[in-house]
This record gives C-alpha cells, structure tokens and sequence, in this order.
C-alpha cells in the first residue's frame, strides 16, 4: 500500500540523482534511505555500511551467492 507525503524539496532532488544512479525509483530510494536509517538506529553498534550492505544482500538473487569458506578450508 502506498501513501503520499510531503518531503523536503532537496531531499527529493538529491534522491532523484541517487535513484538514477543506483537504478530504483524515487520512491524506493526514499524508502532505502529510510530503512538504512532506521535499521542503524536500532543497532548502533554496526557501521552504517555494514547496515547499507546487509539491507542490499537481501534483495540479492540467492543464486549468484558463493558459500563462505574459512581460511584454510578445502572442498
């Protein structure tokens, strides 16, 4: 369900550049940034990018992942 609001003007500028170059829409870069920020503010202790790239992951194709392998570990 979408709802209209009302945001900034420069916060709508700046989102529609970032959309563009990070291929979403306005719309969903505005809801990106709302959920980076929300997620870091429940988990203070995690870097922003780590939060950033965490969020990203899970939108991910699951087929392109490579199984983690610790050092040393063979196949």
């Amino acid at each position: 369900m979408s709802i209209p609001i009302r945001i900034n003007e420069t916060i709508y500028k700046e989102a529609k550049k970032v959309a563009r170059a990070e291929f979403r829409s306005i719309p969903n870069q505005i809801e990106f940034w709302a959920m980076v920020g929300k997620c870091a503010l429940d988990n203070p202790d995690l870097p922003i990018e780590m939060v950033k790239d965490l969020l990203i992951s899970k939108h991910q194709d699951r087929s392109l992942a490579e199984p983690f392998k610790f050092e040393g570990e063979s196949d």
